[in-house]
């Protein structure tokens, strides 16, 4: 018998001083039986740092044509690809030609070498953006997750808080890449 996803519900007030975004969502998520309170944890942080009314959680591990999570216009043409994880450099460049802006969120103590083994192909693709999240915060970002969650995720000078009411964890990305 398949092990089924858990399903986790937070409700998320977003104040995105940078960006000028002030708006709370009511977001399900769900986490599929290999994927970790960390994983789920980044792919939230990621909605944090790129929400908007459109952007929604794609079907996650078990999807390999979809991202974590993508934002499409009205027409259905994808605006916005974003990734979590080390996913193989085809996979990006594929999402590279379907969308017209692509955020790869990196995390975890493989990163570094991940990146130094494909920084170069990387580089070719002209809407790729590539943030690392240090393994410290991502992992004390992961003993926030619970079932229910009430988080305020507050933006400005690019660092990230986080704060729930059992605790709170400032997220500082790096950029390793950008669009030119």
């Amino acid at each position: 018998m398949a092990l089924k996803s858990t399903i986790f519900k937070a409700d998320v007030q977003i104040a995105d001083m940078d960006g000028h975004y002030y708006q709370t969502h009511a977001l399900t998520l769900a986490r599929h039986p290999s994927e970790t309170d960390e994983r789920m944890m980044v792919r939230l942080l990621a909605f944090i740092l790129y929400a908007s009314d459109a952007l929604a959680f794609g079907k996650g591990i078990s999807s390999d044509d979809e991202p974590a999570l993508w934002q499409k216009d009205l027409t259905g043409a994808i605006e916005l690809w974003l990734e979590v994880g080390l996913p193989e450099e085809r996979d990006l460049r594929k999402a590279s030609g379907r969308a017209k802006q692509v955020v790869l969120v990196t995390y975890g103590r493989a990163a570094d070498i991940w990146w130094h083994q494909n920084r170069k192909q990387l580089q070719r693709l002209n809407n790729l953006t590539v943030l690392n999240l240090p393994a410290a915060q991502t992992q004390a970002l992961a003993q926030l997750a619970s079932r229910t969650m009430q988080l305020q995720g507050t933006i400005q000078e690019g660092v990230v808080l986080v704060t729930t009411a059992t605790g709170a964890v400032q997220v500082e990305p790096a950029t390793w890449m950008e669009p030119a």
